[in-house]
């Protein structure tokens, strides 16, 4: 990476930044690109050297000249999260000469981060090379305390929690603006009734802050998207109207379906198109992490069953046909069929849920293009190659006893669908087992 031992190289840079306050965009444009006094700042890559998908180097600027009351020493990096947190330091070395791309580094934050579904946010964003984790909100009690002290012996993940992190002072989540000035989008995995989730999230989008939700609060609002990249990625088009609806001009809401679906939903898109799923009967066995639970904290399931989750097999039966449903003017039409009846169950696992699935067809498939239809599906999220999907979205697995939790629910970083198990069956057409 070019440093401050090579000044002669630095004016090659293209520098851009990209502000909601274009004067101080501007100005800090003008400072970093015409000061003369170049062994005042340098430049490197965050994680190291970054390629886009056009071959381009990209860098993230470090440290920068004096400006205003920055002191020395202190890195721009700091400076920005705290004055000017929309501003998005960028360098592009390119390869090509004709390369005119330089890649823009979005600030993220999440509400209701020190909870556990907020810990697996923390994990999944840490050494992304498209997002910065720069703000962490969570309740009153933890605000003003750094998120190591907030979390304390919480901490549920098997990965140690990022250095990155630990000394993030936490914020208030009920003070939007506050939240909302510092970052470019939040992830929202708070855990609240039902009702006041939703006026948070609204008063986020009507802050200009877009909302990409964990929780279930929205998730049949009918011009909210309810998206699975690999599914229904069109159904972002509905942004547009809700923005109108809000009044916002940036604000949004897109939300992810319940985890359950997670698992036996993605096997059976791929086989809608040519042969019609007609019905489907679902049980799944869901980890107690879906409950926000470790073995610690939920002793009632270990060598135990639970044949109840509140709310679960309808969740598991509606969401999957907004997922299928279509844009109808300003709102989402839900998807007539299959017809689907389901059956949830908490079982004594950490992470990973699995479903039996029962299977019937408009047209029946023979098993073998059944197996092809899922070696060879591809969604928008593979297609695009982006940094946290999986290369290969389903998984079919020969083995009779796979796929299982414990062996499989790492494939792809955890972004897969695992299969194994598919035969015929007596009362529908076919069976298999899935897990996600």
């Amino acid at each position: 990476a070019p440093s401050a031992v090579e000044p002669q190289r630095i004016p090659t840079f293209r520098i851009l930044f990209v502000s909601a306050e274009a004067e101080t965009a501007d100005a800090l444009n003008n400072v970093m690109t015409k000061s003369r006094d170049s062994n005042r700042f340098f430049i490197k890559p965050p994680n190291g050297e970054y390629l886009d998908d056009r071959g381009s180097v990209c860098y993230y600027i470090d440290k920068c000249p004096r400006y205003k009351n920055t002191p020395h020493g202190r890195t721009y990096l700091d400076y920005y999260n705290t004055h000017w947190p929309r501003i998005q330091p960028v360098s592009t070395i390119s390869r090509d000469p004709k390369e005119k791309s330089a890649m823009k580094r979005y600030q993220v934050g999440i509400i209701g981060g020190t909870g556990m579904v907020g810990q697996r946010f923390v994990t999944l964003l840490e050494n992304h090379p498209w997002f910065q984790l720069t703000a962490i909100a969570a309740s009153p009690r933890s605000a003003g305390k750094t998120y190591e002290e907030a979390v304390g012996s919480r901490w549920a993940m098997t990965t140690p929690m990022p250095e990155s992190v630990k000394k993030l002072v936490v914020l208030d989540a009920s003070k939007v603006e506050e939240v909302a000035s510092q970052v470019d989008f939040i992830f929202c995995a708070v855990n609240m009734p039902k009702d006041e989730i939703k006026a948070l999230e609204e008063a986020y989008a009507k802050a200009e802050c877009p909302v990409v939700s964990n929780n279930s609060a929205n998730r049949f609002t009918p011009d909210v998207p309810m998206v699975v990249p690999e599914i229904n990625a069109d159904h972002i088009d509905i942004i547009p109207a809700q923005r109108k609806r809000l009044g916002t001009r940036r604000g949004f809401i897109a939300v992810k379906s319940n985890c359950s679906l997670q698992s036996y939903v993605p096997a059976l898109h791929p086989l809608m198109k040519d042969f019609g799923v007609s019905k489907a009967l679902v049980c799944t066995y869901q980890a107690i992490s879906g409950a926000g639970k470790t073995f610690d904290r939920m002793p009632e399931i270990i060598d135990n069953v639970i044949p109840y989750i509140g709310g679960e097999e309808e969740k598991s039966e509606r969401e999957p046909l907004k997922l299928w449903g279509h844009i109808e003017g300003d709102h989402i039409v839900n998807a007539e069929k299959p017809v689907i009846t389901a059956q949830c169950f908490r079982v004594p696992v950490s992470d990973g849920h699995t479903a039996a699935v029962f299977v019937s067809f408009d047209k029946k498939p023979g098993k073998e293009e059944i197996l092809k239809a899922w070696a060879e599906f591809r969604g928008p999220a593979q297609e695009l190659d982006l940094p946290s999907a999986p290369k290969q979205f389903l998984h079919y697995f020969e083995e009779n006893d796979r796929p299982q939790p414990k062996l499989d629910r790492n494939t792809e970083h955890g972004m897969a669908v695992c299969i194994g198990r598919l035969r015929e069956d007596t009362l529908f057409d076919y069976k298999f087992a899935c897990m996600s």
